[in-house]
């Protein structure tokens, strides 16, 4: 890994790591509408690796893999920015559903079921489980979150992160890391298990399907669902500054 010299020997470090890349970008691919093609992930996240690598400090040793791994995703994230993947009508889809759930927590002070979201929706089971399913890919946090929602009022960034170089470093130190905390521990016990799986302990959704003993296409349903029911939470608890 290192040259007579102690430096690191960067070809090395590229050849070594690009099994990482291409991981990542598959582990991504599992939660993003199949017009994304994991070859641009890959792409990206090549280029996340070789910024890691020209960046990185060679006395960090071990902890290449750590570092590498935050600039690999961040590539890959401004490559699905820049393509613009989520078409805006999802996004306002997304946002009704996140509307709903946030009107029917306030009323039934508790999380609504999927037949009382559809039904909020004016919407059949069928065609709101379809619409979830065409969402797949709905994030936590969108780049608009971060400026004005309403005329007159501050934006997610002005509020959290205004002075910051850093916006996502700023944004983690503040409350929001525990809201989401807070709010995956209110999730309905089938999507608080889904999370669980996916991001902690990173199975894919036809795993997770085996383990839930649900299809793969179900649990992109729960996944998109558990997001929206998180950004409802959120939105309730920070974007009105209770957090």
């Amino acid at each position: 890994m290192y040259t007579v010299k102690g430096k690191a020997d960067k070809n090395h470090l590229l050849t070594e790591h690009m099994p990482l890349v291409k991981r990542l970008a598959h582990h991504m691919k599992a939660k993003l509408p199949p017009s994304v093609e994991v070859d641009d992930l890959v792409q990206a996240g090549m280029m996340g690796l070789l910024d890691a690598i020209n960046r990185y400090e060679d006395n960090h040793g071990a902890q290449f893999e750590t570092y590498a791994v935050l600039r690999i995703r961040g590539a890959m994230l401004d490559e699905l920015r820049n393509s613009d993947w989520m078409p805006r009508s999802t996004r306002q889809n997304m946002r009704k559903v996140e509307a709903a759930m946030e009107a029917l927590n306030q009323r039934l002070g508790r999380p609504a079921s999927e037949s009382e979201i559809a039904k909020s929706l004016k919407m059949s089971l069928a065609d709101y489980q379809e619409m979830l399913g065409d969402s797949g890919g709905h994030q936590l946090v969108y780049y608009e979150d971060f400026h004005d929602n309403e005329e007159g009022s501050d934006g997610f960034l002005d509020r959290y992160a205004v002075d910051d170089a850093d916006p996502l470093r700023s944004l983690l130190d503040t409350g929001f890391r525990q809201a989401v905390i807070d709010a995956i521990d209110n999730l309905p016990p089938r999507e608080k298990m889904l999370m669980g799986l996916y991001y902690e302990e990173e199975l894919n959704l036809k795993e997770i399907g085996a383990v839930m003993g649900v299809s793969e296409s179900r649990v992109s349903q729960l996944h998109t669902q558990a997001v929206s029911r998180l950004r409802a939470a959120l939105k309730e608890q920070l974007w009105t500054g209770q957090a």
